[in-house]
């Protein structure tokens, strides 16, 4: 028998499975795909962001001529875009493949069903898999809306998409959220007339307005079109291509539809009713230690619901190991998970929004610093843009900071620092930034909140 069972090898499930052979379980690792990695690593983060990088070098030999560079006629190849991203993929499923080997993790093929708190059936081999303790984390997979069922012709997935090679003229994208922004940006780059459909008032509605305006002002100047608060009403299929009819009346038209309006848990076939594992609102049900009703077993990830992010469930797999080892360990902080979107300008953001907050009933103090007045963003020709941080009024602790602009997502790790720790203006004062960096944009922002910003 086995010290732990993880069902599903994404970024919580892996991750979970090293760090229990660290602590010197003897675990098994099963995954029904041929690949190790989950989503994220083959149909999702890994793969879409080598198309965002390819996306960004284009876009630089496009707009060469600011930087006094003529290139003469450019011609990108899409097919070659994508067989890059498929490199990246294996190369990095060959890692992952290679730390189960160094860790002792026995993997196991197949698709896994718990028939009890302490047994898994793998089919179609028919092995079972005993364990003391199980984790679950397997994951999510697209939405399919109604009358837009995916059929990898006019109507695609984002899976789907990462493999098409040949791009359309013209795309819907239908949700304006993280991944229909990034293949908002990527399409519009190679050429394709993009418009993006999100059903509530604004893109990236997750984020704080301030940035959802300027992602959609830069997008717009980019030509690519933004119909927020657009419901859509029905969808007709053609033999050119789709025809959405929206609430308001309007009908848009394109040679291809791609769906990217969120996730839905793989929780079917797993043999939770009979174990009469708990389930709510089509997500398991656990504990801040992500344990569930069920002694023993435990689950990770988008399986639980949100954040619905790959560093979360990393965070969260190892929370449910360390627990399963009896160890103390803190809950996962949502407030502390930071989110990011690739897309030109970036977004990156920790904590609570202005409006999170207000709407919280807190008293806040802002403060924001726009990338025009940032001497590195002028070098670089990316003024667009700002860092914003929010502080409570009554204690002066950070409880949000949100930035969009040039590789912004790199400023991340100081700004989950400086929310972790609760940091008041004033002490940003004493933090020397090294200059010119993007990073003095954080801390102009936070001594902004007293009015203190230097260079604005």
């Amino acid at each position: 028998m086995k010290d732990l069972a993880i069902l599903g090898s994404g970024p919580g499930g892996y991750v979970a499975a090293i760090r229990a052979a660290q602590l010197g379980m003897s675990v098994a690792l099963i995954e029904q795909e041929e690949t190790l990695g989950g989503i994220c690593l083959n149909w999702g983060c890994i793969p879409s962001k080598a198309l965002l990088r390819n996306a960004e070098v284009l876009r630089l030999i496009q707009e060469a001529d600011r930087f006094g560079i003529t290139t003469g006629e450019v011609a990108a190849d899409f097919d070659a875009a994508i067989t890059r991203s498929r490199e990246v993929v294996s190369k990095l499923v060959g890692g992952v493949a290679f730390l189960m080997r160094k860790n002792g993790v026995e993997v196991v093929r197949g698709r896994g069903r718990l028939v009890s708190e302490q047994t898994i059936r793998v089919e179609p081999s028919g092995q079972t898999v005993a364990a003391t303790q199980i984790i679950i984390a397997t994951g999510a997979r697209p939405k399919v809306l109604p009358g837009l069922d995916p059929d990898g012709r006019t109507v695609f997935t984002y899976r789907q998409a990462l493999e098409l090679r040949r791009l359309p003229a013209s795309c819907i994208i239908v949700g304006g959220g993280a991944i229909g922004a990034e293949f908002a940006d990527v399409y519009s780059t190679y050429g394709v007339r993009v418009t993006v459909v999100e059903a509530l008032d604004r893109i990236l509605p997750q984020e704080d307005s301030e940035v959802s305006r300027e992602v959609n002002r830069q997008f717009q100047r980019r030509g690519i079109e933004v119909r927020s608060g657009a419901l859509i009403q029905r969808a007709e299929r053609s033999v050119e291509g789709m025809r959405l009819h929206l609430e308001s009346g309007e009908a848009l038209e394109a040679d291809m539809v791609l769906t990217a309006t969120g996730v839905r848990a793989n929780i079917e076939e797993l043999g939770l009713e009979e174990l009469g594992l708990q389930v709510s609102e089509g997500v398991i049900a656990v504990d801040p230690h992500q344990r569930t009703n069920v002694s023993g077993v435990y689950a990770i990830g988008d399986v639980t619901g949100p954040p619905l992010l790959a560093h979360a469930a990393s965070a969260e797999g190892v929370i449910a190991v360390e627990t399963a080892a009896g160890r103390e360990v803190a809950p996962l902080d949502a407030d502390l998970v930071p989110r990011c979107t690739y897309c030109q300008p970036q977004v990156a953001s920790l904590g609570l929004t202005e409006e999170q907050a207000k709407a919280r009933g807190l008293q806040v103090r802002v403060g924001k610093f726009p990338f025009s007045a940032s001497g590195k963003a002028i070098a670089m020709g990316e003024t667009g843009g700002f860092v914003k941080t929010v502080f409570e009024a009554a204690t002066g602790r950070l409880i949000g900071t949100h930035a969009v602009g040039p590789e912004v997502t790199e400023l991340l790790p100081e700004m989950v620092m400086a929310g972790w720790s609760g940091v008041r203006p004033d002490q940003f004062e004493a933090l020397v930034h090294a200059h010119p960096t993007l990073s003095e944009s954080l801390k102009e922002a936070a001594l902004a909140a007293d009015g203190a910003a230097i260079h604005i």
